[in-house]
């Protein structure tokens, strides 16, 4: 399994047959650049909530790669509504599971907001827990911490997750340390950090916390695999 930090919360994970994309936010983001999002590929892109920073090159890559949009109910009429072909779309909402041709996915509660760029409804933010080439994923999505966290690590045997630690308008690092342990994992990858001036955070004092709370976390550098 690969993984790519393309900026922000936007991942790719690449197995030797599927190519899945997260919350993709490049083209405006100044610290993503250098990304090419043209050169991005994907077969399923995943949506956690409307918000600009979570969506803003979800129609152009739909379009451009044919994949298929997972997301809330309501962001997918919205997606439609944008010229994305409904054949290529899958809604979904808090609690459902379903299983694609790589393996089961499970929208999970995020205490967050949701509304799409042009002021429509996003419906309710959501998490996903994915299984995958035998690994199981936590994508927390934006959240705040929660303590139903901990269904998630009583019902999954959860390998690692990607958690906001932004702080500001999701939880902080502190949190984050909280919820994986909720959620039993020792390995974190950090995001929604850095993007903007409200969200930058000390990389070495969260790399030191991590440390004391026995946390293998990441933060990837943008482009980095």
């Amino acid at each position: 399994m690969k993984i790519t930090y393309f900026g922000h919360s936007c991942f790719g994970i690449e197995t030797a047959h599927h190519r899945l994309l997260f919350d993709p936010f490049i083209t405006p983001n100044p610290l993503a650049a250098r990304i090419d999002v043209d050169e991005i590929q994907a077969d399923y892109i995943f949506i956690s909530h409307g918000h600009e920073d979570h969506v803003a090159d979800a129609v152009h890559l739909a379009k451009r790669t044919g994949a298929t949009v997972v997301a809330a109910f309501e962001i997918i009429e919205w997606l439609k509504k944008q010229g994305v072909d409904a054949a290529q779309t899958h809604p979904m909402n808090t609690g459902g599971k379903w299983t694609f041709d790589f393996g089961q996915v499970q929208m999970v509660p995020a205490f967050h907001s949701s509304s799409l760029p042009d002021g429509t409804y996003g419906g309710s933010p959501i998490g996903y827990v994915i299984q995958l080439s035998g690994k199981t994923f936590y994508y927390a999505g934006d959240t705040a911490l929660y303590t139903d966290m901990k269904l998630i690590g009583e019902q999954y045997q959860i390998d690692f997750a990607f958690l906001p630690i932004g702080s500001n308008f999701t939880m902080d690092m502190y949190d984050a340390m909280t919820a994986a342990r909720l959620v039993n994992t020792r390995t974190v990858i950090g995001m929604h950090y850095d993007t903007f001036p409200y969200i930058k955070i000390d990389h070495e004092a969260a790399r030191s916390l991590a440390e004391k709370s026995s946390i293998d976390l990441h933060l990837m550098p943008i482009g980095g695999t």
